[in-house]
């Protein structure tokens, strides 16, 4: 209250309990329009993700193989009976290969193994050049693919598993 002209006069500087609840109810509705999207989002950032870590992979993989076929053209190393040339672990991907002085360093192929940020500690699933393509066993001897082990859908309704 305040005295005005000599006289007490209410005046009010404050929200109505109406305006506060029609704010309120606006963002509530949008609030419960956008979190979905957000999900949806963060979903599809995670998908992005795994396809990248497969191909980093994969690629890898790759380089390792193309390697190993120059070092054995170039008589700089002799491969066993059975040897296919892909590794037999992912860390031999990141610690790297002499070849036989095919370089003058040892090659590495990764600064550090990608994640699957689909894994709730599985790890990545492998298979071997004599696997079937969509096996889930490994033979243990070489790592010719990659796959997450996810059992979980993508929005495109496909496997992450089957990527």
């Amino acid at each position: 209250m305040r005295i005005r002209d000599g006289f007490l006069s209410r005046h009010s500087t404050g929200f109505t309990l109406i305006e506060v609840v029609i704010t309120v109810a606006i963002l509530g509705i949008l609030v419960s329009t956008v979190l979905p999207l957000a999900e949806i989002t963060v979903q599809r950032t995670r998908e992005f993700e795994l396809r990248h870590s497969l191909r980093t992979l994969r690629i890898a993989i790759d380089q390792y193989k193309e390697d190993f076929d120059q070092a054995v053209k170039n008589q700089k190393i002799i491969p066993e009976a059975d040897q296919t040339g892909y590794p037999t672990s992912l860390d031999e991907l990141i610690e790297g290969m002499d070849w036989g002085g095919l370089y003058a360093f040892p090659r590495k192929y990764l600064r550090r193994l990608p994640v699957d940020p689909f894994d709730d500690g599985q790890g990545w699933g492998l298979r071997g050049y004599r696997d079937a393509p969509d096996s889930t066993s490994w033979d243990g001897k070489d790592i010719y693919d990659v796959y997450s082990k996810s059992d979980r859908t993508a929005l495109d309704g496909t496997a992450y598993n089957s990527w």
